[in-house]
């Protein structure tokens, strides 16, 4: 269903009228109990019941809220700006909040994309931008969005690995936390359309293994760290080295056969890529 505004009238004016049509009504009693003519009865009670039915006209709108106002079961429209109107009388109206609201889903225990067992959680922030989707088109829209929030989160997550441990895939939860949000904000705003529902954003909140594999796959992170740091290490150790020896070379400093290059070069990457303390050892006659 559409959105589309309803016909207002200032409230205060719409106090004028029926100030007016008050008085207007008063006078014609008076004049009917001065001179009894069934003539002005008859317009004494049609002035009234005018009056009554106008005074249920008035209502207030409060800033970022909607009203929507049904006729009968026919929807007539809806106000959005705030103030104190008068509109169409004998109205039924529905009040919807368009300010900001965010939702925290659970933790929700799913399979990521290689079958690992993870808890996920996520941060919904959203607002109605239509109202009369929000009250027409579903039931509860915030039991709405709740529901449909937990589902497209159980989507996304199986969609990308936890962890990007042999870079067979570009992106993961864990590392890639913006471009997950991002696709789950587009994911969620495809379901919640219907309900009227704008994503402002959605970003996950809480991510780790399952207990039953975490002490598992905390080894395997450790691991893959160490096997990172190693790899740095030699890495710029061979460059050292490498820089060594050329340098030695280029400056005359020694004159260094291969087999001598090859004992250096064994010798310096020892020392350099060891973890553990090393002790020089000072030789005063040759190499060997």
């Amino acid at each position: 269903m559409k959105e589309k505004e309803i016909f207002k009238l200032n409230g205060f004016v719409g106090v004028g009228i029926v100030l007016l049509l008050g008085i207007a009504a008063v006078s014609l009693f008076r004049l009917f109990i001065l001179d009894g003519n069934p003539a002005s009865l008859i317009a004494f009670v049609i002035v009234a019941l005018i009056t009554a039915v106008l005074a249920t006209g008035f209502t207030i709108n409060q800033p970022n809220q909607a009203k929507v106002f049904t006729l009968f079961g026919s929807y007539l429209g809806v106000i959005k700006q705030e103030g104190f109107w008068i509109s169409i009388p004998l109205t039924l109206r529905k009040n919807v909040s368009l300010r900001v609201l965010n939702f925290n889903s659970d933790k929700l225990k799913v399979n990521d994309l290689e079958g690992n067992p993870i808890e996920i959680a996520a941060v919904v922030v959203y607002k109605v931008v239509d109202s009369a989707k929000a009250v027409f088109d579903v039931e509860d829209y915030r039991g709405f969005v709740h529901t449909q929030s937990e589902t497209g989160l159980r989507h996304i997550a199986s969609q990308y690995p936890y962890d990007n441990f042999n870079n067979d895939y570009e992106i993961s939860l864990r590392q890639h936390s913006d471009e997950v949000g991002d696709e789950l904000t587009r994911d969620l705003q495809k379901r919640l359309k219907v309900a009227g529902v704008e994503i402002i954003e959605a970003r996950i909140m809480h991510l780790a293994y399952s207990s039953e594999i975490a002490s598992s796959m905390l080894q395997r992170q450790q691991a893959k760290a160490v096997l990172a740091a190693r790899k740095v290490i030699v890495d710029g150790a061979v460059s050292m080295v490498k820089s060594a020896i050329e340098q030695l070379s280029s400056e005359g400093v020694v004159d260094l056969d291969e087999e001598k290059k090859a004992q250096m070069v064994n010798n310096l990457m020892v020392a350099l890529v060891s973890d553990k303390g090393n002790q020089p050892v000072v030789n005063t006659g040759t190499i060997y």
